[in-house]
């Protein structure tokens, strides 16, 4: 039965309530199937309830529009209210925009201005000056630019609602990590070569809520004191821990006041992948110079890392692309492409396979498949289980730096030169 048939009345011309009632809720339940706030979803784990996604497509195939975006940047798209929000900068580094996009027609509605910046951080040659994804909430979207910015928008009149340029530091190889809401909270970290902390911003004035430094001050050269991780906020025993991995060190922290509570020690910096939580274990990558992936039992107080740590994956980590975690199993793919399926409570392969290519952008799961887009332009699509299947290869003419996203029956992919809305 479709919602509407469940929802729809008899005929009733003496009361219309039951009419409007109607109306109202199936306009919510489409806004809410047109929801994508933040990096990988509702969640922050790469996952969609939607049915009816596209399974193939290529450049005249199963592409409703496609929109280019001007300048260069590998924030993945955020979705609320009919609208499509990304950042971008120009080739020279010298600005920071926020493009809106209608999700219907795919015209693009905005184009801000959001920071001028005069002598541009160097960036890796991988990276973009624009790589920080937004979060959107109701009518407001938070764009992040690390060291050169964090602003919030009127996404209606695109009006620029507050601006902070405080927080410095010395990204190296550009920004990366993105911003997320808590409450009344814009939260994000700042791990440079530098400098090491966490921010809390009010997200209704960017005023200052709480800063907290990394607690552990790292000996190695600079360069390997930095990362570029998203935090997660996950539930433990009715508590709110915030999970938040920097170089060397896993920490959780109280998200409401920024109080360290627990961390683990493991090798590694420039960590980008964004923390898995599921089956009781987080799931993290440890970052450069071997990338592992760590499965790690949260909560405690001090140091946990002689007790927490449940097991490791010491091979072919991802540099870049977050895990996905569907039912009991954890999908791991390097950024060169080779692609583990694990039981995700022991680290024991069930197998390995190749992809090819190379990868930045975190997967997607959504009706059942997994989607893994790569720098070049292909999508490969497979079926989760403890079989390796392709269900299907798509190509599109530029390649994948952002992660996709999920509006309805509809895809939402960024490649390097536009926006797409994949349909059937």
């Amino acid at each position: 039965m479709t919602l509407w048939r469940a929802l729809k009345p008899k005929p009733d011309t003496r009361n219309p309530i039951p009419v409007c009632l109607a109306a109202v809720l199936l306009c919510a339940a489409a806004r809410a199937a047109d929801e994508w706030p933040q990096f990988r979803g509702p969640t922050g784990q790469g996952h969609s309830d939607a049915k009816g996604v596209p399974l193939t497509w290529s450049e005249k195939e199963n592409v409703k529009w496609k929109t280019p975006i001007p300048g260069e940047g590998w924030s993945s798209p955020v979705i609320s209210g009919g609208q499509v929000w990304m950042t971008t900068a120009p080739p020279d580094g010298k600005s920071r925009h926020a493009i809106g996009v209608d999700l219907e027609s795919g015209k693009i509605l905005h184009d801000v201005e959001v920071f001028q910046v005069e002598a541009p951080q160097k960036k890796n040659a991988v990276n973009s000056h624009a790589s920080p994804s937004p979060v959107i909430e109701g009518n407001r979207l938070y764009v992040h630019f690390g060291s050169d910015g964090t602003a919030c928008l009127d996404t209606q009149t695109a009006k620029v609602l507050w601006q902070v340029r405080t927080f410095k530091l010395d990204h190296m190889e550009g920004a990366g990590g993105s911003p997320m809401l808590y409450k009344d909270k814009l939260i994000f970290c700042c791990d440079g070569t530098d400098v090491q902390y966490l921010v809390a911003l009010k997200k209704e004035t960017g005023e200052l809520a709480w800063k907290t430094d990394r607690s552990h001050k790292i000996t190695n050269p600079p360069p390997m004191r930095k990362a570029f991780s998203t935090p997660l906020v996950i539930q433990l025993d009715g508590q709110d821990q915030l999970i938040a991995p920097g170089a060397e060190y896993l920490y959780a922290y109280e998200p409401d006041t920024g109080k360290e509570l627990w961390f683990v020690h493991y090798p590694g910096f420039s960590n980008v992948p964004r923390p898995v939580h599921g089956c009781g274990l987080l799931f993290v990558g440890t970052g450069f110079m071997r990338p592992e992936v760590w499965a790690v039992k949260p909560g405690g107080q001090g140091d946990m890392t002689a007790t927490n740590v449940v097991w490791k994956m010491k091979t072919q980590g991802p540099l870049v692309p977050t895990p996905v975690l569907v039912g009991e199993r954890l999908y791991v793919v390097s950024d060169t492409g080779s692609l583990a399926c694990l039981e995700a409570r022991t680290g024991k392969e069930i197998w390995r396979q190749n992809l090819g290519g190379e990868f930045s952008a975190s997967p997607l799961c959504v009706d059942g498949r997994i989607y893994y887009f790569d720098r070049a332009g292909l999508c490969t699509v497979i079926e989760p289980g403890d079989t390796f299947k392709v269900l299907a290869k798509n190509t599109l003419e530029s390649g994948c730096m952002a992660s996709a996203a999920v509006a309805g029956k509809a895809l939402i992919v960024r490649t390097k030169k536009a926006l797409y809305r994949l349909e059937q």
